[in-house]
This record gives structure tokens, sequence and C-alpha cells, in this order.
């Protein structure tokens, strides 16, 4: 089993409705799931200077940790998430 990083794209203030969405969810994929929470505040650090990221569209808003067999099988559990903007997958590698 390999793991994969969902990172959540997109802010929007949560409503009932909203987080009955992805309470559903989580218990959809149960098991698969090994860990995550929802971001809050945060900077970006680059050699020039550090900026504030404000929450919006654009913003990324929380991590999933997944297991799954494959890339395949983690876009299959992604395409049924609540989605506001999008998700993205990346894999966990080892070191």
């Amino acid at each position: 089993m390999k793991k994969f990083m969902f990172l959540s794209v997109g802010f929007e203030m949560p409503t009932p409705e909203i987080m009955e969405a992805w309470g559903k969810w989580f218990e959809s994929i149960g098991d698969k799931m090994e860990g995550g929470n929802p971001l809050g505040a945060g900077r970006e650090i680059t050699r020039t200077g550090t900026k504030e990221l404000s929450m919006g569209l654009d913003s990324i808003t929380g991590y999933t940790i997944i297991n799954a067999e494959s890339l395949d099988e983690a876009e299959k559990i992604a395409k049924t998430c609540p989605i506001i903007t999008s998700i993205r997958i990346y894999e966990l590698m080892s070191m």
C-alpha cells in the first residue's frame, strides 16, 4: 500500500452543509485515511522575504493522507471529495 497526500485547494467560509459533506466523505473513505487537518493562516518564505498568505480560492486549505494501491486509486477517492476548488495529489516517497 502506498501513501498519498491530498492537498485541498480553495476556501469558503464553512457552513453546516459544507461541514456535513466533509464529515460524510471522511466516513466514506474509512480506514484508507491515515490522517489530515484543515490549514489556517500561513506565510510564504523566500530568499527575498516573507509574505502573508490569505485564505481564498487559490489557497491550500487542508491535507489528508490516504492509503491506496496506486495514483489511479487515489484519484478515484479524490473525485468523491466535496471539493471547493481542486485537490492536488502527491505520492509520499520514502527516503
